[in-house]
């Protein structure tokens, strides 16, 4: 497949990724329990893997999944820290969506399973 080609798949992608994502939050009360809790951060890796591939698409799949996951977990690990600065960042629709708001344990382990699912 072509490099172009690919990349117009990756963002059709992207765009069915966010879709759901924004899907699975406004609808989450009608998804069961567990799905409603996590898909959105299993889509987000998701979507950060497909950005990557998008950007990077001659790289091979490991290479984009390893680049994917330090960038996933870093945003998750940055959350430790509670700056006043970055805490009004995270404030915003976009700051929370990007950087999130507080560590989670099971958000690692989400953003490790929508990398899998990519790859």
């Amino acid at each position: 497949m072509g490099m172009k080609r690919k990349r117009i798949l990756y963002l059709g992608l992207i765009t069915i990724v966010m879709i759901l994502g924004i899907c699975s939050r406004k609808y989450g009360g009608y998804l069961p329990g567990i799905i409603s809790e996590y898909s959105g951060d299993i889509l987000w890796a998701l979507m950060v893997y497909l950005g990557f591939g998008f950007l990077f698409s001659k790289s091979p799949i490991r290479y984009i999944a390893l680049i994917s996951l330090i960038f996933s977990w870093g945003i998750e690990i940055s959350q430790l820290y509670q700056g006043k600065l970055i805490n009004v960042i995270r404030q915003t629709t976009l700051g929370a969506l990007v950087l999130g708001r507080g560590f989670l344990f099971s958000d690692l382990v989400c953003y490790t399973i929508g990398i899998l699912i990519g790859v």
